[in-house]
C-alpha cells in the first residue's frame, strides 16, 4: 500500500470480491489486476477504466487453478465477454511462458479485435526489442519477465523498442520534467545514454557535441531519475527527474525557460530558509517556533474562510498557502507528495460508490 501512494502501481493476486477491490483502489492503485474472479457481476460494480482482466491461455483456451485445469472456453470469446467492463486485459499465452520462444504474434493480431477499446497487454515467450516494436505498431503493451531477468533482453532496448526518429543521427528528443511534469528543458538521447540513464538512476543525455553527458558531473546540479516515459507517437522521451543544485539550465536557472514560480518556487525558497535558517528570516523563525506556525495555519484558515470578494480570496489564500507549504518542508514532505495524494483521491473508487 505504500508503494501504491508514491508509484503508479498494477496490483493483482488475491482480488477476489468487492471488498478487497475497493480496499486496493482506495489505497492508490491505478488499477487492480483480476483473474477467475473476472465476472460481470464483479465487473459491474467497479471503475471499468481502473480493471485489468487476467486471463492465461493454453493453445487459446481459458486454463485456471495455477494452469492446471482447462475451461474450455476459448480465450477470444472470454475477452469478447468482459470487454465492455474492462479497461484491460493480461493475456499469458502458458505454452510460451518462460520459454523464450517468441511472442505467438498471430495470436496477438486476433486478440486484439476481441478486446475493443481496452489496452491489451501480452504475455508469454517475449524475448527481444523487435517483438516488442511489432507488438507496439498493433497497439498491444507487452510484459516482458525471464529475457531481461536473465540478460536476453536489455531493459533499454525493451523501453526503447517502439521509438522511431528521422534524424541522421538516430537521437531522440528528450523533454526533462521536474516531479511536478513542469518541462526544465530539452536533451537527446541514444541507446547508450538511456542504458546509462536506467542502470544508474540518473539523468543521463547525449550531448551533439560532447556525447556521452551525465548531468551534474562537472556542475555539480545532478538528477535522480525518477521515471521515463515514451510519447504517444513514439518519437520523444520524457524523463521526469528530481533536480539537484542551482537546477538545470547551464545559466544556473531552475530552467531552460526559466525559474521556477508559484507554488514550486514558493517551496524551493521556503526549503532554502530551512536548511540556511537566516537570523533576519521570518520563514526561519515559524520553523524555530512551531507554536507560531500552528497559530499562523489556523488565523489564516478561518481569515480564508471569511473572505467574500475575490481580491480577498485571492490574498488570504496565498497566505494559508505559504504557511501551509512552511508546515511541508518542517514535516519533510514536498508539495508533489500532496500532488500524488489529491491525484489518489481523483482516481477514488467510483463506479457503485463515491465521487471525488
Amino acid at each position: 500500500k505504500r508503494l501504491c501512494r508514491l508509484h503508479e502501481c498494477r496490483v493483482g493476486g488475491g482480488i477476489r470480491d468487492i471488498d478487497t477491490a475497493r480496499r486496493w483502489l482506495e489505497a492508490g492503485a491505478r488499477r487492480i489486476v483480476v483473474g477467475t474472479a473476472a465476472t460481470p457481476e464483479l465487473l459491474s460494480r467497479l471503475p471499468r477504466e481502473r480493471v485489468v482482466v487476467a486471463l492465461d491461455c493454453r493453445r487459446r483456451r481459458v486454463v485456471v487453478d495455477g494452469w492446471r485445469s482447462c475451461t474450455g472456453r476459448d480465450v477470444a470469446a472470454r475477452m469478447a465477454e468482459l470487454a465492455p467492463l474492462a479497461g484491460g486485459f493480461l493475456v499469458t499465452v502458458v505454452e510460451r511462458e518462460g520459454r523464450l520462444a517468441g511472442a505467438d504474434m498471430e495470436l496477438a493480431a486476433e486478440l486484439k479485435k476481441f478486446a475493443g477499446d481496452a489496452r491489451l497487454v501480452l504475455a508469454g515467450g517475449i524475448s527481444t526489442a523487435r517483438e516488442i516494436a511489432a507488438l507496439d505498431e498493433m497497439g498491444i503493451d507487452a510484459q516482458v519477465g525471464l529475457a531481461i531477468y536473465d540478460g536476453t533482453l536489455e531493459l533499454a532496448d525493451a523501453v526503447a523498442a517502439p521509438l522511431r526518429t528521422d534524424r541522421p543521427d538516430g537521437l531522440w528528443a528528450t523533454v526533462v520534467c521536474d516531479e511536478g511534469y513542469r518541462a526544465l528543458g530539452l536533451a537527446w538521447s541514444n541507446r547508450q545514454s538511456l542504458s546509462e540513464a536506467l542502470r544508474t538512476r540518473r539523468g543521463v543525455y547525449w550531448s551533439r557535441k560532447r556525447g556521452l553527458w551525465r548531468k551534474g558531473e562537472t556542475s555539480g546540479c545532478g538528477q535522480e531519475l525518477v521515471r521515463v516515459a515514451l510519447d504517444c507517437d513514439r518519437d520523444a522521451l520524457m524523463f521526469v527527474v528530481r533536480q539537484h543544485g542551482r537546477g538545470f539550465c547551464h545559466l544556473e536557472r531552475d530552467g531552460c525557460w526559466g525559474d521556477l514560480r508559484g507554488l514550486a518556487a514558493l517551496q524551493k525558497r521556503i526549503a532554502q530558509r530551512f536548511a540556511e535558517r537566516p537570523e533576519t528570516s521570518y520563514t526561519a523563525k515559524l520553523f524555530d517556533d512551531p507554536g507560531l506556525l500552528e497559530a499562523k495555519l489556523a488565523e489564516e484558515a478561518q481569515e480564508l474562510a471569511a473572505a467574500r470578494e475575490r481580491d480577498e480570496v485571492t490574498h488570504e489564500a496565498a497566505d494559508l498557502l505559504y504557511f501551509a507549504m512552511a508546515k511541508l518542508c518542517q514535516a519533510g514532505v514536498r508539495l508533489e507528495d500532496v500532488e500524488r495524494e489529491l491525484d489518489r483521491r481523483a482516481a477514488f473508487f467510483a463506479r457503485g460508490g463515491r465521487t471525488p
